[in-house]
């Protein structure tokens, strides 16, 4: 199902419109990395080359992280 969250990036509102495998995915990536959800999204909002889609940003970050990080594990529907 696709939500959408409303974050905090360096101290502003907005809000991304995810698929909640996404959404789980970036919670892996932040605990993984030992950060606040917020300061992964603003990491990546951070990084893009010119200012664009928010969402579709993390959408391919997850992709990245996923393809290229052997601790990426997909969870199951009952998060274990």
């Amino acid at each position: 199902m696709i939500r959408k969250h409303s974050v905090s990036i360096r101290g502003h509102r907005t809000s991304i419109t995810l698929e909640d495998a996404f959404m789980d995915a970036l919670k892996q990536m932040a605990d993984q990395r030992g950060l606040a959800l917020a300061a992964l999204i603003a990491e990546i909002d951070g990084a893009q080359a010119a200012p664009g889609n928010l969402s579709s940003a993390l959408r391919l970050a997850v992709l990245d992280w996923a393809l290229n990080s052997p601790q990426a594990r997909p969870r199951n529907s009952d998060g274990a």
